[in-house]
């Protein structure tokens, strides 16, 4: 018996092991996915390539239905797909996006080094505020802090952070974290992430320092 209790505490094991596994390499190809739509999609397909995103996301979290790094992933494909839509009816998306890492942040708020803070943090500056959508520059800024707090040297949270202040207005504080975002850790897997997300960065980071001059 307690020979038996061993072998099936192993499967066990082994089949969660796998399962993290199999979860990892698809949030894995999503990443990849998303890069490719977001920086190497012409602007006039990044609404059709957003779209096929989703439903590929959306696949995930429903295999994974508490996996919060599934429901971030689907967040971050709404919201990408949101902005390519771009006006009124891209609203219903961008509130899906904020919904979905708002259900990350519950079960596990640090999961993927606090991307549910980052995108919430991007999201409540980025859409429009009441009466329009639910976009919020407390609640963004709030967010964006924690992002920081939960990931101080990444490149997301810095970036966004850089472009909430610049949107602010203070230009010589986004300048700071333009360069923080720029000297961030190379993340292995995410080469093509980084460097459209560089290149953004260094873009803002001229921008401000123009305004600061």
């Amino acid at each position: 018996m307690k020979n038996m209790m061993l072998l099936l505490s192993f499967i066990a094991l082994a089949s969660s092991a796998f399962a993290d596994d199999k979860l990892d390499a698809e949030i894995a190809q999503i990443q990849h996915e998303w890069a490719k739509a977001n920086y190497q999609t012409p602007k006039d397909a990044q609404e059709d390539a957003f779209k096929l995103l989703i439903e590929q996301a959306h696949q995930i979290t429903a295999n994974n239905a508490n996996a919060p790094e599934a429901l971030i992933w689907e967040g971050i494909s709404n919201s990408g797909y949101a902005k390519a839509k771009g006006g009124i009816g891209a609203l219903k998306f961008a509130e899906k996006a904020r919904d979905l890492f708002l259900a990350a942040e519950k079960i596990n708020p640090n999961a993927l080094h606090g991307s549910a803070y980052t995108s919430l943090g991007s999201l409540y500056y980025k859409v429009p505020g009441w009466p329009i959508g639910f976009g919020d520059k407390k609640k963004a800024r709030a967010y964006l802090e924690k992002a920081l707090q939960a990931n101080p040297t990444g490149i997301d949270p810095n970036y966004f952070y850089a472009d909430f202040l610049s949107e602010q207005g203070d230009y010589a504080k986004a300048v700071e974290y333009y360069k923080k975002a720029l000297t961030a850790p190379a993340r292995l897997g995410r080469e093509d992430a980084d460097a459209g997300r560089r290149k953004e960065a260094e873009e803002g980071l001229k921008v401000a320092e123009k305004k600061v001059k």
